[in-house]
């Protein structure tokens, strides 16, 4: 809209037309406070510049300004009587060297007041110069994050002048002038339904049907496309097709980005363009080393979205370059690290001793968000680490208020999915009830129900809340609009349950109605237990046949009237013998073996998981002796007898021990 309005302003001036819109401009004085930088600019020298007519950069703050020359002062939007001067085209007769000099003393200025007084020197400019003073303008304003530009840089006379003049001389242009121009425009966030980018866009979707365009102007004019007509578009396509016969690996690592974003922007195109992804995630590789924290964010979650599980070569070498950038990621950067660290089952040590550094060194000082990302990155690939859930723990101590409801709950929810305690874990659960009292209705009905569930787990119980989650308007709210309630909804509404019968027998509340009640907390997609590991299990299963001379003295995966299933079940009579699992008469004592495998552990340790605690912990609730047969003892039995010997002195430890 600015550049409309410059127009419908130039055109009631009776002896300014487009082509003299620059040479009027120039003729305004310059503002003195830009009079200093433009000297230390040295602009080019040029024969045919007229000095008494050398315009600076200023900002529209009055109604009159003072000439440079001494001349009196002009109403601001008046005509100037001042002579035209020579910049009033796109000139083509510089000489080649001076034309190629110009974009190199671009490159050297450090803000767009630089570039824009710089520009407003020139007695002449090429068109190539043009487009990239919108481009260094453009790489300049980035730097100030995703504001976008300020208000005075797109009203600036300067600025709107050479916007004015590319318009005017869109067929004289080169493709890829053209292409950055209008990509340097709409990542300055100029007004697309503005008669310029129209224009520019046009113009682009001509020269792309006629072809030529070299591979960086392809991936730029294709951003742009997605960005003004959206992913769908013909032109899209058009570009992502002459994309396919360029080679990939002479692009550089701008472009390679360019191409996953324009790929993640249409990932139901994958299956058209899979043999040019895959040629890009190979060339992909050689580059890494060279990108930015911002741009390995940006690749990861090019992967992620375009569903690239076959590029794991590609990803392990970017987790290993995260490690060295995990201080400069800014918080969204980080969460989509670590959302694709979990897509793609990542779990490198020492990114996680990185991050241990670098949450414990700004616990304090870390964004609510990027907390219960790691938190919550910690959760889903079972790491107990210490440093990060202490420091964790510690931040919601000192700062509970900075913590939204969800964020929140992917705080906790880790602690009880890892079975751990911190040190401050009275402290911690307090802060997190006296939280949860005043702001009960604004936690969302799932994530407060894992949050309690979380609790639990580790034997901080809900009971002050029980009441409110078994009652039939919560559980109305947790239901929603569906028809249902899920089944890992129902398992933990169920555990719970149990908890304050087994934990809290002076809970008197509300109960869990039957009808939300599952029989078995092991199902196949969503389970509160872990099934027991096939190949370990087998072993058991053979040692105790040994140690009890047949199969018939003890049952396996035995579902209990409590929801859970056991591994294997012993019985025993008074005396202490072994009966078969058929007799029901004379059972004085069930045992409970827990085949525990690596799946039931934390993925750094031989920590057990908060699930399969709280389970053995029920189990003996319920009158279960419950012997633990973990997976790294099982492992250094070198002979059956070994194992043998190993069971029985699990099983029966008083025998074994008068033996001895």
């Amino acid at each position: 809209m600015a550049f409309v309005t410059l127009r419908r302003n130039l055109c009631h001036l009776p002896d300014l037309r487009i082509h003299g819109a620059l040479a009027a401009l120039k003729s305004r004085p310059a503002n003195p406070v830009l009079h200093a930088s433009r000297e230390r600019l040295c602009p080019w020298p040029c024969s045919l510049r007229a000095e008494s007519f050398r315009v600076g950069l200023r900002r529209a703050c009055g109604p009159k300004f003072h000439a440079e020359n001494g001349a009196g002062p002009h109403p601001a939007g008046e005509p100037l009587s001042s002579p035209v001067g020579p910049w009033d085209r796109l000139e083509r007769s510089l000489p080649r060297e001076q034309e190629q000099v110009h974009p190199e003393r671009l490159d050297g200025f450090s803000s767009a007041g630089e570039v824009l007084a710089f520009v407003s020197s020139l007695d002449t400019l090429p068109d190539g110069v043009a487009a990239r003073a919108l481009q260094r303008i453009c790489e300049l304003e980035k730097k100030h994050g995703d504001r976008g530009p300020p208000a005075e840089l797109l009203e600036n006379s300067v600025f709107r002048a050479v916007c004015l003049q590319l318009e005017q001389e869109l067929p004289r242009l080169s493709g890829p002038s053209l292409v950055a121009a209008l990509r340097a425009l709409m990542l300055l966030q100029v007004d697309p339904q503005s008669s310029l980018i129209g224009t520019l866009a046009a113009e682009c979707q001509n020269r792309l049907t006629r072809g030529g365009l070299d591979a960086h102007s392809l991936c730029a004019l294709g951003e742009s496309l997605i960005t003004l007509q959206g992913p769908g578009c013909a032109a899209v396509d058009s570009v992502l097709g002459q994309l396919q016969g360029e080679n990939v690996e002479t692009f550089t690592p701008e472009d390679i980005m360019a191409l996953y974003r324009i790929l993640q922007a249409c990932p139901e195109k994958v299956s058209q363009h899979q043999a040019l992804l895959d040629r890009l995630n190979s060339v992909s590789l050689s580059v890494v080393s060279y990108l930015s924290p911002k741009s390995i964010s940006q690749m990861l979650t090019a992967l992620v979205v375009l569903d690239q599980t076959q590029a794991l070569p590609l990803v392990i070498k970017l987790g290993k370059h995260v490690v060295r950038h995990i201080p400069h990621f800014t918080s969204e950067e980080l969460g989509k690290v670590l959302d694709a660290f979990i897509y793609f089952g990542q779990n490198d040590r020492f990114f996680t001793k990185a991050l241990e550094q670098h949450v414990a060194a700004l616990c304090l000082t870390l964004d609510a968000e990027v907390v219960s990302r790691v938190m919550e990155y910690c959760g889903r690939k079972l790491i107990l680490s210490q440093p990060i859930l202490d420091a964790a723990a510690e931040t919601f101590v000192c700062q509970p208020e900075k913590f939204s409801p969800s964020q929140t709950s992917r705080l906790i929810e880790p602690f009880g999915r890892l079975n751990y305690l911190p040190p401050n874990a009275p402290t911690l659960f307090g802060k997190l009830e006296a939280r949860l009292a005043t702001h009960f209705s604004y936690f969302p009905p799932k994530a407060l129900l894992k949050l309690l569930h979380s609790c639990s787990l580790i034997e901080y119980h809900p009971v002050n809340f029980m009441p409110k989650i078994f009652s039939p308007f919560f559980l109305q709210r947790l239901q929603g609009e569906e028809s249902y309630l899920d089944r890992v909804s129902l398992a933990q509404l169920t555990q719970l349950f149990l908890t304050s019968v087994l934990e809290c027998p002076f809970y008197k509340g509300p109960k869990l109605l039957p009808k939300y009640q599952v029989k078995s907390f092991l199902t196949p997609c969503c389970s509160l237990e872990t099934p027991v590991d096939f190949q370990l299990y087998k072993s058991v299963m053979i040692g105790l046949i040994d140690l009890f001379g047949a199969r018939l003295y003890f049952a396996s995966k035995v579902l209990t009237p409590y929801c859970y299933t056991i591994d294997v079940e012993i019985k025993l009579d008074e005396e202490g013998f072994v009966l078969p699992v058929s007799v029901d008469e004379d059972v004085y004592k069930r045992v409970a073996l827990c085949i525990d495998g690596p799946q039931r552990f934390c993925s750094n340790g031989k920590h057990l998981l908060g699930r399969e605690a709280i389970k053995q912990r029920h189990l003996q609730l319920l009158g279960y002796q419950v012997v633990q047969v973990p997976y790294h003892e099982i492992e250094v039995l070198k002979s059956r007898l070994e194992l043998v010997e190993y069971l029985q002195s699990k099983l029966f430890p008083e025998n074994t021990a008068a033996r001895r």
